[in-house]
């Protein structure tokens, strides 16, 4: 299966390009490997440089609803600091509501320490026609800083991400979807930065 979401992403000062492909391989009835890869192309003038990542996941199995995953990535920030991430993920499907629950250690050049992040999303998703060609979903995630990669950085809620969407299926192979993201960023000392994103996502499976 590969998928090639294309994101364009717009903040309240600047507009961005956001491309996310990816491709998983079944290594059996089971277990899949994912490469996903990331290119997300900003604005210098914001102050906020274009970022690159290669994530390679192992995903098992371990219920008829259920999937437990672990990734590593790297990241690289033009002119700032590379960062290396390990990750958990717990993902689970009762119905129409989705779970997914991630737990993120991050390296960062150049930082004091280790930084540990918790990911925990809530969604639903649901057919909108008999034949289940056509199918809505949305969720909400939180960003929960537990360890600040600096002494005395900030902890706790950082972000909200939400996400609605509808997707169509051409045919056995092949899935088109369209979706809008809001990504909120909770600031103390003044105003959240909030953005905008509409997202355009190709699927094809082979």
């Amino acid at each position: 299966m590969a998928t090639i979401p294309s994101t364009a992403y717009a903040s309240d000062d600047a507009a961005e390009l956001w491309l996310n492909p990816s491709v998983e391989v079944g290594l059996d009835d089971n277990t899949a490997f994912e490469l996903e890869t990331a290119q997300r192309f900003r604005s210098e003038d914001d102050g906020r440089v274009d970022t690159y990542f290669f994530r390679g996941w192992v995903k098992q199995g371990i219920a008829d609803n259920a999937t437990l995953a672990g990734a590593v990535e790297y990241r690289i920030n033009d002119g700032g600091s590379n960062e290396v991430r390990t990750m958990q993920q717990l993902s689970t499907s009762h119905g129409i509501l989705k779970t997914r629950l991630r737990l993120e250690q991050r390296f960062v050049d150049g930082a004091d320490r280790m930084g540990l992040r918790l990911r925990p999303r809530l969604g639903v998703g649901f057919d909108l026609t008999g034949d289940g060609r056509w199918s809505a979903g949305a969720d909400a995630e939180l960003f929960w800083v537990l360890r600040g990669n600096n002494v005395g950085s900030d902890t706790g809620i950082t972000g909200l991400r939400t996400t609605v969407g509808v997707e169509y299926e051409v045919n056995e192979n092949l899935s088109l979807g369209l979706s809008y993201l809001r990504q909120q960023d909770f600031e103390d000392d003044g105003p959240d930065e909030i953005g905008h994103a509409p997202l355009i996502g190709i699927k094809y499976t082979f």
